[in-house]
């Protein structure tokens, strides 16, 4: 297949080209939050499967008098901010895009927990490799609600082509640069998705 081809080759490619970056910025994480430098968490695939998602690290593990992790907003420091914002949290995922577990453009891989709670329209998102980046991503990122995001990520299921992957990762880059829509004016983390408030936001 195309798209997979293509996604080996500008991954394999793009981890070459940015591994002095790779390395800088590992050591600055390890530096400013300690270890471990990766995230690792379980999100959903191709077909709603199980993979787990790698990125840097950008949070302290601080919790409360209960042991219970303190709200993202509080756990978020500047440096881990700056790494959202210029989406080199995100670099790592290049290994799953290489793996086989994601695209280079796809829908984001959400939550496992939002599985069940997705209409027959909405889990169609699932039926391509979830993406680095995606069509939601450059159209609102997390400045729109999780019906429009939704609606984006299914509109990009039934309109793919290579020609719009690459229309999207030119996009990407010029969001990325000018940090667009990255958070709320507060900088908390969006409300995670409950399915029957289809007005919330949530953060990729």
């Amino acid at each position: 297949m195309i798209k997979r081809f293509l996604d080996i080759v500008i991954a394999s490619f793009a981890l070459t080209l940015l591994s002095p970056l790779y390395l800088y910025v590992a050591y600055k994480v390890k530096k400013n939050l300690g270890t471990p430098v990766l995230f690792r968490q379980v999100r959903p695939g191709l077909h709603g499967k199980p993979f787990e998602m790698i990125k840097f690290r950008s949070m302290h593990d601080a919790i409360d008098a209960q042991g219970n992790p303190l709200p993202d907003i509080k756990r978020l420091t500047p440096f881990g901010r700056m790494l959202r914002s210029s989406s080199l949290d995100e670099l790592p995922e290049l290994w799953n895009v290489i793996k086989g577990d994601m695209s280079i453009v796809g829908p984001r891989p959400l939550l496992m927990e939002y599985l069940p709670l997705y209409n027959e329209e909405q889990a169609k998102r699932h039926h391509v490799r979830p993406g680095m980046t995606g069509h939601a991503q450059v159209n609102g990122r997390n400045a729109i609600s999780w019906d429009e995001k939704l609606k984006l990520d299914i509109w990009y299921v039934e309109n793919q082509s290579v020609w719009l992957d690459f229309k999207i990762m030119l996009k990407t880059i010029k969001v990325v640069l000018i940090k667009e829509n990255v958070n709320d004016e507060s900088g908390h983390s969006m409300p995670k998705f409950t399915g029957d408030k289809q007005g919330d936001k949530n953060g990729f």
